[in-house]
């Protein structure tokens, strides 16, 4: 019973990362777009695409940290002790983002300066993410329960692709929903970086998934030894066969779709993390077990968990589809 506790609080926090990641992901990635587009009526609609839905994706980050504390407190003190810099980073990057966003609706006499905050907090946002992840996937350093590393073993040159990897692929992802929710010079615009964008993030995941078997031994041995290279063989298919559907969804002039396609490729990739780290939740350090808190704590928050999570979907749901259709820039804020 432990164990299947253990497992469905993993996986209970592997979808509020998930989640947070699509969502807020787009959101992010057009605020990295952001300074890219004319002032006045497309960057008004741009953040109006956004508006009414952004902090409520933020709600994802919060679950997810919290639920680490909660249910795998050793694993929560090794990786923030391990990643105390890129974190605090991203977190002041989205509390400035969020400022900037409400203020350069409130104060247009520095509209050009609150534009700036928006797009620089979003993107050192991104990039930190992106050190998180490399870092995770490269190892901390763990003796006694505790971490063993120094201040800058974050920063090296497998975290610096794998941020500028998460830009582009947040970048991606805001050019595709742009592409769905505007219409006009702005959606035109959008889809034409939707393009470049979709290239840099397609090299962006080789780049990351030909580097991650050579980090490790057990990553190595999970994605080509044979023959559980055959098990896991299907994901690079389908990111593959997804990339192609991309690619004509653009030609064929789709909205949805290549938003759509976009998530999948995201959730694909998802899939392939879980494959290099599983059962770690700390890897190449700590299972997911020997992370884990006791067992009653595990039954008590699972209560709590299974009432709020399918309040929180669906009010998520709900939210998405009352604001659903295209937007202008006489939207949310006017």
């Amino acid at each position: 019973m432990n164990f299947d506790l253990t497992v469905i609080w993993a996986f209970i926090i592997v979808l509020a990362v998930f989640i947070y990641v699509v969502l807020d992901g787009f959101d992010l990635g057009i605020g990295i777009l952001f300074r890219r587009f004319p002032v006045g009526h497309d960057r008004d609609t741009a953040m109006n695409s956004i508006a009414p839905v952004w902090d409520g994706n933020e709600t994802w980050l919060v679950m997810g940290g919290g639920g680490l504390l909660a249910a795998f407190p050793l694993a929560y003190g090794l990786i923030f002790s391990a990643l105390y810099a890129p974190i605090v980073a991203m977190l002041l990057a989205l509390v400035f983002r969020g400022v900037a966003f409400e203020f350069r609706w409130r104060d247009p006499a520095h509209r050009g300066f609150w534009d700036l905050a928006f797009s620089g907090g979003s993107l050192l946002a991104a990039l930190s993410q992106g050190v998180v992840l490399g870092a995770l996937l490269q190892g901390v350093a763990v003796k006694d329960r505790a971490y063993a590393g120094g201040w800058w073993d974050w920063l090296t040159p497998f975290t610096l692709i794998t941020a500028v990897s998460v830009a582009i692929a947040y970048a991606l992802l805001g050019a595709t929903w742009l592409v769905m929710k505007t219409e006009g010079r702005l959606q035109q615009q959008a889809r034409a970086m939707a393009w470049w964008l979709g290239g840099g993030a397609l090299a962006a995941i080789v780049a990351v998934s030909a580097a991650t078997p050579f980090l490790s031994a057990a990553y190595f041995d999970n994605w080509l030894r044979w023959p559980a290279m055959l098990a896991v063989a299907p994901v690079p298919v389908l990111v593959a066969l997804a990339s192609y559907a991309f690619v004509r969804s653009m030609k064929a002039g789709r909205e949805v779709a290549p938003f759509l396609l976009t998530l999948g490729i995201f959730a694909l990739c998802f899939v392939g993390l879980g494959i290099s780290v599983f059962p770690d939740v700390v890897p190449g350090a700590v299972t997911i077990w020997a992370a884990a808190t006791d067992r009653s704590s595990q039954v008590f928050m699972l209560w709590g968990t299974a009432l709020v999570l399918p309040m929180i979907l669906g009010y998520t749901a709900w939210s998405y589809w009352v604001f659903r259709g295209k937007v202008g820039a006489d939207g949310y804020h006017a």
